[in-house]
Order: structure tokens, then sequence, then C-alpha cells
């Protein structure tokens, strides 16, 4: 009995074995690859190796990889990838965060970036990004329709919460009324007006009926903060 758990044990931990030899084959290629000076075949390898052991894969690049070559960047890449088809968002961060490193004005991956970072809950460092990329790209689609979308929720809800506070005033004088008004002025100048300016670049790239719903609304609000 005891030579036939032996034996069952083995032939569980086999496949185990093989993909660990395996991996550190391939991983052996990469390194001969780079040695060589054949980076499209280093990537390429080091393609196929992440499907076999992600963590290993992960291991090789920090530990092997040097940080400063070309191909560093073109690694990251598919390891970027690779975590964001996983949904593993936390590591995809990661790797677009240390490719934005090395080239942080780069559109395209601070878009990305900022998208990982929605996806983790971090939205206001996300916010932060994609005001960065309006300042290297006016009209990216990506960025303006979260920043209309973020502006427009949250002066929806300061609005909410001014109208709750003075609809608690029992008797409100012609002071609180007056303060209600300029809290609302305000609130349209600092939020709305920053959602309009965005989403209006939307409507202008995307036939967006979402965005254009929100555009009435806000001018419907702008009307109410006007008479």
């Amino acid at each position: 009995m005891r030579t036939l758990t032996i034996f069952l044990l083995s032939l569980f931990s086999l496949p185990l074995a093989l993909n660990a030899q395996s991996v550190d084959e391939m991983l052996q290629k990469v390194s001969a690859a780079i040695e060589a000076g054949q980076n499209g075949q280093a990537v390429s390898y080091f393609r196929q190796t992440i499907p076999l052991n992600i963590d290993r894969t992960e291991m090789y690049y920090w530990t092997n990889v040097d940080k400063n070559s070309e191909i560093s960047s073109k690694l990251a890449t598919e390891l970027a990838l690779a975590y964001k088809k996983k949904r593993n968002y936390d590591k995809a961060y990661l790797f677009y965060k240390e490719l934005l490193q090395k080239d942080p004005n780069n559109v395209d991956c601070l878009e990305t970036c900022a998208e990982m970072q929605v996806c983790r809950g971090q939205e206001k460092d996300a916010l932060h990004m994609y005001e960065k990329i309006l300042q290297l790209d006016a009209d990216n689609l990506a960025a303006n329709i979260f920043l209309g979308n973020y502006y427009y929720l949250m002066a929806e809800q300061e609005k909410k919460k001014l109208e709750m506070d003075y609809k608690k005033l029992p008797s409100p004088t012609k002071m609180q009324y007056a303060r209600y008004r300029d809290g609302l002025s305000k609130l349209f100048t600092t939020r709305y007006e920053k959602a309009r300016s965005s989403l209006q670049k939307v409507v202008l790239r995307f036939p967006s009926t979402e965005a254009q719903k929100t555009l009435d609304k806000i001018l419907r609000i702008e009307k109410e903060v006007n008479r």
C-alpha cells in the first residue's frame, strides 16, 4: 500500500517537475537570446514562459534583467499585459508604473496606469494621472470621459448635500438663502463647468448618447443656478 501511495504521488508531482524544468529551459533561452543581441527572439521566449509560470518569469525579470537595457521595457510590457489579462490589477499597475518611470510623459502608459488605478479603486490617483494626460493631449478621449463623469458625479453629490442642508433650515433668512445660492454658483463653476468642458470634447470625437444626456442635465442645472 505504501509503495502504491508513493507511486501515485510521483505521478501527480511529475507534471509540476516537468513544468518547472520547461520554465527554466525557456528562461535560459531568454538569457541566451539577450546575450546574442536577439531581442525579438528573447521577447518571444519570454512571452511563452509567462503562461507556464508567471511568478518565476516575474522573478527572472527582477533578478536577471538589466533595467537600463533596451529590452527591459519590452519584457515589463509583457508582464503588465499578462497581469492585466488575469485581472491582477495590483501587479499590472506595478509594471505599468515601472514603464512610466522610464518615460513619464508617455500618454499611452499614463492612460493605462490611470485605468489600472480605477480598477484598484484608487480614483483620486487616477484623477491626477488623467489631468496630466490632458496637459499633454487636451483631446484625449479616455481622459475626457473619466474627468467629465468624475466631476459631474462629484458635483451631484455636493449639490445634494447643499440642498439637504438648506432644507433642514426651518425658516431660512435672506442671508442664508443668499449663501445657498452662492454655494450653488460656486459649485457650478468649480465642478459642473469642468465636467461640461470634458464631455463636450467627448461628443465632438465620439457620438456618446450618455455624454450628451449629461450635458443636457448640466444645461438645466445652469439655468436653475442663474434664474
